[in-house]
């Protein structure tokens, strides 16, 4: 399964993918601002969006290419980390 992470934080991103092998998620990290996102999330099963580590922008973005692809995606407002 191929998931996108759209969001988050750029010190984080190798810990997201760690994270996702454990479950056999291959994981695309988008932390930064993407020209061309849509080709990129085009195969993706899967969009997690943080919602308060992305632009405004971004987001409706993003949203607009899984509703017209049909991707199922998950908007997450405030991460927070257990240790």
């Amino acid at each position: 399964m191929c998931v996108a992470l759209i969001g988050g934080m750029d010190r984080l991103e190798r810990n997201y993918i760690n994270e996702a092998e454990k479950f056999g998620i291959d994981l695309k990290v988008f932390t930064k601002p993407e020209s061309r996102i849509a080709s990129k999330i085009q195969n993706v099963d899967a969009i997690v969006i943080f919602t308060n580590k992305v632009s405004h922008r971004a987001k409706q973005e993003v949203i607009g290419i899984v509703k017209a692809r049909k991707i199922p995606f998950l908007c997450i407002t405030h991460v927070v980390c257990a240790h």
